[in-house]
């Protein structure tokens, strides 16, 4: 398992004043690291979903890294992380990474060869190599159908893939 996979499943450190503030750059991940991760997330996501939606998954989360892309071109941050590590491990983005949630462990416990896992990771390799098309319109984000997150009140999905809405005006 990676160190940046480790880094997500471990617990956090306990925090202490530190006697003066350092900027600390996180090593950018490799594109295997980046495969890796996005195909647990499209594994812990949209397993049920086929192959679409899959896709449609692996899209919202290469959409938010070409957004923080940008912002990092010009000295900036997003708030939902500059590589598929901080986007997928964010707190409530994809809640499979979520602290309690029991697909966590599921997806820590997948290994090649698993025949769901390894289409996840094609899907994901294409994603990252940039050749995968987006079907979902640039959404970045998405919610399961008969859910209603606050985020979405009031805004139009701009695609239905599977059993998922998909948005691409939300901030």
């Amino acid at each position: 398992m990676s160190a940046i996979i480790r880094d997500i499943f471990s617990p956090p450190p306990r925090l202490s004043p530190a006697p003066a503030p350092e900027k600390k750059r996180r090593r950018r991940e490799t594109k295997k690291e980046a495969v890796d991760i996005l195909a647990r997330t499209l594994y812990g996501e949209a397993r049920g979903e086929g192959v679409s939606g899959l896709e449609a998954v692996a899209s919202v989360v290469m959409n938010r890294l070409t957004i923080a892309d940008k912002k990092a071109a010009q000295g900036a941050r997003h708030w939902w992380g500059n590589d598929a590590g901080e986007i997928c491990g964010r707190p409530f983005q994809f809640s499979c990474w979520n602290e309690g949630d029991p697909n966590r462990a599921v997806i820590a416990a997948l290994q090649p060869g698993d025949k769901l896992f390894d289409c996840c990771r094609r899907i994901a390799r294409r994603a990252v190599n940039g050749v995968l098309e987006d079907k979902t319109r640039g959404a970045t984000h998405y919610h399961a159908q008969g859910v209603f997150p606050s985020w979405a009140r009031g805004k139009a999905p701009s695609v239905e893939i599977g059993h998922h809405l998909f948005y691409n005006d939300i901030e």
